[in-house]
């Protein structure tokens, strides 16, 4: 019991060092953490907005293999945990990607790479589901009358449908993209130095994990206003300009 009651009394004791944390070396990791955070959700977010679009038009289509493809992508991607997929992509991405695909991923930043993958997949099955909704909320004669005016399938979808669901969709939009930024903090798992990983890299070093941690709370948040604010304000503006 003598240890344990030591233990306690130097947690009651626990002096709090913010400027450890905000400054000098460890400063810069954080820093250096946030840089990778919003790279990785940058690069993330836009796959995921070119894959999710495509899934969610195969499943609009009447080609069966295609909308047979797009359900099963949708159903396992929403419907398994997002740590497994990352670890799936990192250890065991060598199994189905071609040999010059794992050479060259190897070569350059490999759990980046493997993160990214795993949150654009992960995301676009959620993302092709509020996209498809958009679709489903058009109504049907319009893409009927673009297909009189001699618009093929695809360019009635680029032209006409998927520019109004995109305009419906955007608050569900904004709130995947703010699941994908907070969720990017999970691939510190496999070893990308993120804004999570430099945390903890803060608490083991110098046992501040309080702060450390705090610190990347804020900084999570400040990130997810900031995007929600911007696009809002985008959003409200287009409108504006739509209606004169």
């Amino acid at each position: 019991m003598q240890p344990f009651r030591k233990q306690r009394i130097k947690a009651l004791n626990y002096q709090f060092d913010w400027g450890l944390v905000l400054t000098g070396q460890y400063g810069q990791w954080i820093l250096d953490g946030v840089k990778v955070t919003l790279k990785i959700s940058a690069v993330s977010i836009g796959f995921t907005m070119i894959l999710g679009t495509l899934i969610a038009v195969m499943r609009m289509s009447k080609f069966k293999p295609f909308e047979w493809f797009s359900f099963a992508f949708v159903e396992f991607f929403r419907n398994t945990p997002l740590l497994i997929q990352i670890f799936f992509w990192y250890f065991g991405s060598y199994s189905i990607l071609p040999d010059a695909w794992n050479t060259w991923l190897y070569d350059h930043d490999f759990e980046f790479a493997a993160g990214v993958i795993s949150l654009t997949f992960y995301t676009s099955a959620f993302i092709a589901e509020e996209i498809r909704a958009g679709i489903n909320s058009i109504p049907k004669n319009q893409l009927e009358a673009s297909r009189a005016t001699g618009l093929s399938f695809l360019q009635a979808y680029r032209f006409v449908i998927l520019p109004q669901a995109f305009r419906i969709i955007i608050p569900p939009l904004i709130s995947q993209s703010l699941n994908l930024i907070k969720n990017s903090s999970l691939v510190m798992t496999i070893g990308v130095m993120d804004l999570t990983y430099m945390a903890r890299q803060i608490q083991s070093y110098s046992f501040h994990g309080f702060e450390a941690f705090t610190v990347a709370t804020v900084i999570y948040l400040v990130i997810s206003l900031i995007v929600s604010f911007s696009i809002n304000m985008y959003n409200k503006h287009y409108l504006i300009q739509i209606k004169y």
